[in-house]
Parts: structure tokens; C-alpha cells; sequence
């Protein structure tokens, strides 16, 4: 079965497609020639993600789904959250993005936070939400070298690393977006079968 992606981030591409397995064919939004910028103006996560696979479905008809993401932080009231990506501003990048937090959590000792991602799917007409949660809590300085975004400085609960000290099959097992892809991955065979 063939599926848009409707993400030009290579990182989460990896980690889905290797979800995946072979039982789909992923296919980049570049593999359907679409170039432009979309939509991402909600006030949530599950607006974006909707927002996003509308998008591409309404303009090239392909069955696809999108995901959105984003880290909140307890004790800044649930921010970055739908911001995660540029909230550092305009000319963001995931290092300024990491300062930012780490700038205004300095002295706080609630550390706890969570990284949540919805998928959006839309197949055969029809739209579906799936979600994916972790717990964990924000470090005081970045660790480890692997993952993207805010992997590290994110420590999710009952490990002793960040999700950039871990493998992306590690990572896979317990990540936020991993939980969202395993239930999208179930909902696909089932309705495949």
C-alpha cells in the first residue's frame, strides 16, 4: 500500500519508515512533487496535523497522513507545545530552540514534561487521529548525539538516557511519535486485511 508522508523532515521519515517495515510504501512529499510550504496554523497539535494531510489530499488525491509535535513543559504551562519547532522565533534551529527552554527553566526544579505527536490520516475519504505520549523531564544541558529537536535534553521516565543517547531502534520503542505510527501501523493492517 502506497501512503504520503506529507513531511519534508528526512528524521521523522526514517524513524516511521523503519516502523513501517515493508508492509507500506512511504512516500516524501518531494515524491509528489510537492514543493510548497503547508499549512501549519492551528492552535493544536491535532489542528496542524489535519491541517497539513488536508492539504495534500485535497490537491494531488493521494491517501496520506501528517503528524504534529510538540514538547510541553509542566512548568511552563504547557509550553513550547504546538511552538515546539520555532520557538526560539523566525530564524529558529534546534540548538536556539534548546537554549530558549533551558534559558527560561534555569531556576525552576519542576523539570517534568511530556512529548506528544498526533498523526492525521486520511484514506479512502475518511480521517482518523492517532496519539502518542511519553512523560519524562528536561535536563539542565543537552546529552547524547543522535535524534533531532529537543531529543537532547529530553529524558523520559524510567531511563537513564536522553532520546538522543539512544539508537533510533530504541528510540522506536518507546517514542512519542512510535506509539502514534504503532497505532496508525495496527488501524492500517486491520483495515488492509
Amino acid at each position: 500500500m502506497k501512503l504520503v508522508f506529507a513531511t519534508n523532515n528526512k528524521h521523522k521519515i526514517e524513524e516511521v519508515q523503519h516502523l513501517l517495515q515493508n508492509d507500506f510504501k512511504l512516500l516524501r512529499l518531494q515524491n509528489i512533487d510537492c514543493n510548497e510550504e503547508l499549512p501549519e496554523t492551528g492552535n493544536t497539535l491535532e489542528e496542524n496535523a489535519l491541517q497539513k494531510v488536508k492539504y495534500v489530499h485535497q490537491k494531488y488525491n493521494l491517501n496520506c497522513f501528517a503528524d504534529d509535535t510538540g514538547l510541553e513543559i509542566e512548568a511552563l504551562n504547557g509550553r513550547p507545545g504546538v511552538y515546539s519547532a520555532r520557538y526560539a522565533g523566525e530564524e529558529c534551529s534546534a540548538e536556539k530552540n534548546i537554549e530558549k527552554v533551558l534559558s527560561e527553566m534555569q531556576d525552576m526544579k519542576n523539570r517534568n514534561a511530556s512529548f506528544k505527536a498526533v498523526i492525521a490520516l486520511i484514506i479512502t475519504g475518511k480521517e482518523y487521529l492517532f496519539e502518542g505520549k511519553v512523560n519524562g523531564i528536561i535536563l539542565r544541558e543537552p546529552r547524547g548525539n543522535y535524534g533531532f529537536g529537543y531529543d537532547p535534553i529530553f529524558q523520559p521516565n524510567g531511563f537513564e538516557k536522553t532520546f538522543a543517547e539512544m539508537s533510533l531502534a530504541e528510540k522506536n520503542i518507546i517514542s512519542h511519535r512510535a506509539i502514534a505510527v504503532k497505532k496508525l501501523v495496527e488501524f492500517l493492517i486491520q483495515i488492509k486485511n
